[in-house]
């Protein structure tokens, strides 16, 4: 066995965007991998067969998503011509469809559309719905002659060193400035060439959903002009007049996600009055056109996958119909499950608490997915009385690299149930005393559980002890465990503190001396707690964090709610609560060398949170040190650019060796 490297991560492969043939013969996949060289992602469009032969379909590097024509042909998105990737590159909206058939050959162009195309669902071979990028500085493009383009792509070019923004959020994380731009619906034609706008102007639409029948459509989405709310609504839209009629419910509601299931209309959704924003969904049955509505099942999980790893790229369907069936995934406790839930609110958990669900696919109840399952990296399943997986792209990194096998770890604080796990370095040896890292996670509803975490492995080959923990405020456990509004840095750092304790008291090859802490957003708002109220820590590494509630309300594009959600106020109504719940307020007490992670482009935590805390650990005379990455957002660790990514783990681990070694 050798030692896993840091940068054995760029030999790894991703496995997304997974998507069954309509007649269940055929799984199409995504495959991603990693070229220093170029310091990019290159992805390209595999084929499962029924007798589990895998084979690559392109080989362009380019094709990250995709769907069936029909049972042999695919129909996927890419700039191949010199003149397509040359428009774009200008600025003009385009998204260029090619087909390929699955036995072989050249894809050939199919058709292009003057739009910069979100998502796509095919009516049928000439009629489609796109939700697009509307953006207001260019008007409605599609209605405009190439000369009336020309000019206004030229336009944009020459306000391009400035922005105006009149609304909030202005920006998104990954996106950039948002302001006036909106996802709207089109309706296509393709024989035709005709788009007809759907939604209007000042609507975004979040999710698109065709019926079994191909007649209509539901549509989730929400509009607003000077400040987005969270809540949203469900259309109903006829595929022949296009004319849509909203069927909401319920008023003031976060409609999450709705479906066509039999002949019935299922959502999840929350009111948001108990728990807040993070409230978790609640599941409900209604009719077609609205009435009789019921909820079907409180099931008191996180819907979708919570549990956290830096080895993911891309993603898959986390809900699909199936007949009469709605499948999804879920988190409990440390692992996510897909379930299959029937029109009476029976529910079933169909796959075995053994890591991460990433995605899946589901046709005539035969089933793909992709996770994170054991210690094992993401390979493609087939899900029958078992799960088995028919790909072994990174089966390696079991076989050949030297991998530390979580311990689970359970501790009690005040009643309250917690799970943990500890890595042991590498070559453990019970008569030597080893360093430690403490890693807090993100969110904070969010979860780790038992599955490969890279940089974790890293510092276990590199001879840490690496333990962590979900604090009360994770995912996974229900509401009531979830909910720390008004209460952070209070019973989450007491938990992870309680848990720091048990882990010394178990494992006394640690030195307590030579113990780090590091964690990303949630978990750097937690490392800059930490080292401002104890100085048990040696070293700390902040990531991508929040440091002051009152500038993280008018800096981040999620602040002006989630800081009046998650702590309980804002900067007028009481400026205190927000201060004394920052960081910031103590960085006079910091004496622990701290070394900040940030990114320029992070507009979830943006980059003044670690200046903050950075300035005032260097007034103070605490030894520390900024790094900033250009062009990366709040996904560094996990989808930023290879070259950054390794930079970024190298700071971290060499800021580790400096200080506990």
């Amino acid at each position: 066995m050798n030692k896993l490297e840091l940068k054995d991560f760029t030999d790894f492969k991703f496995i997304s965007s997974i998507n069954i043939s309509p007649d269940a013969k055929f799984c199409g996949f995504v495959v991603s991998g990693i070229d220093v060289e170029e310091n990019k992602y290159l992805s390209n469009i595999y084929i499962a067969h029924e007798n589990d032969e895998i084979r690559k379909l392109t080989s362009f590097n380019e094709e990250k998503s995709f769907f069936w024509k029909d049972e042999k042909n695919i129909i996927f998105t890419a700039l191949r011509d010199k003149k397509d990737k040359e428009k774009s590159e200008k600025g003009y909206p385009l998204t260029v469809f090619y087909e390929i058939n699955i036995d072989g050959g050249e894809a050939n162009k199919s058709f292009s559309v003057p739009l910069n195309i979100l998502s796509t669902d095919m009516i049928d071979e000439n009629h489609y719905l796109f939700t697009a990028l509307y953006d207001e500085s260019l008007g409605e493009t599609i209605f405009l002659s190439d000369e009336e383009l020309d000019k206004k792509i030229n336009e944009k070019k020459e306000i391009s060193d400035y922005e105006v923004l009149d609304e909030i959020p202005f920006w998104s994380n990954g996106e950039g400035f948002t302001n006036k731009k909106r996802a709207r619906l089109y309706y296509y034609v393709k024989n035709e060439n005709k788009l007809i706008p759907i939604t209007d102007e000042f609507t975004n639409v979040h999710q698109v959903h065709l019926s079994k029948t191909k007649d209509k459509a539901l549509l989730i989405a929400s509009s607003f002009t000077d400040k987005m709310n969270l809540y949203s609504d469900i259309y109903t839209l006829d595929l022949s007049s296009l004319e849509l009629d909203k069927i909401s419910p319920f008023h003031d509601f976060n409609y999450a996600c709705v479906y066509y299931v039999g002949d019935k209309i299922v959502f999840f959704g929350s009111d948001m009055k108990k728990y807040g924003i993070n409230q978790n969904l609640d599941i409900f049955l209604m009719n077609n056109d609205g009435s009789n509505c019921k909820m079907l099942l409180n099931l008191d999980e996180g819907i979708g996958n919570s549990v956290g790893s830096d080895c993911r790229y891309g993603g898959s369907h986390n809900f699909k119909v199936d007949g009469d069936t709605l499948y999804f995934i879920s988190t409990s406790g440390y692992n996510s499950f897909i379930n299959k839930l029937t029109l009476d609110g029976k529910l079933e958990k169909i796959t075995q608490p053994n890591g991460s669900i990433d995605g899946f696919d589901v046709v005539n109840g035969k089933i793909y997915f992709t996770g994170l399952r054991d210690i094992f990296l993401q390979e493609l399943y087939i899900l029958e009385e078992n799960e088995r997986p028919i790909t072994n792209f990174n089966l390696w990194v079991a076989e050949e690299k030297t991998i530390s096998k979580p311990i689970y770890v359970n501790v009690k604080n005040q009643d309250v149930s917690l799970d943990g796990f500890v890595l042991k370095p590498i070559d453990f040896d019970k008569t030597k005393s080893y360093p430690a890292i403490l890693d807090i996670h993100g969110g904070p509803k969010t979860c780790y559980g038992s599955i490969f975490y890279h940089e974790m492995q890293v510092w276990a080959n590199e001879g840490y002890f690496v333990f962590f923990l979900n604090p009360r405020g994770s995912d996974g456990y229900g509401d009531e465990f979830a909910d720390i509004r008004g209460k952070y840095g209070s019973i989450d750092y007491d938990d992870i503190m309680v848990f720091t304790d048990k882990i010394l008291e178990l494992y006394p090859n640690i030195d307590k001396d030579n113990i780090g802490v590091t964690g990303g957003s949630y978990g750097g708002y937690m490392t800059n707690w930490i080292i401002g109220h104890t100085n048990r820590f040696k070293a700390a590494a902040s990531q991508r964090s929040i440091s002051n509630w009152v500038s993280f309300f008018g800096t981040s594009d999620i602040g002006y709610y989630f800081v009046q959600d998650q702590v309980g106020s804002n900067p007028w109504e009481n400026q205190q609560k927000l201060w004394d719940n920052s960081p910031l307020k103590y960085a006079n007490n910091v004496v622990t060398p701290t070394l900040f992670i940030h990114s320029n482009e992070d507009y979830r935590c943006w980059i003044d949170q670690g200046f903050q805390m950075f300035n005032s650990l260097k007034y103070h005379g605490v030894e520390s040190k900024l790094v900033m990455f250009k062009g990366e957002n709040h996904e560094l660790s996990r989808s930023g650019k290879p070259k950054h990514r390794i930079k970024r783990l190298e700071e971290i681990t060499h800021w580790f060796d400096k200080y506990l070694k």
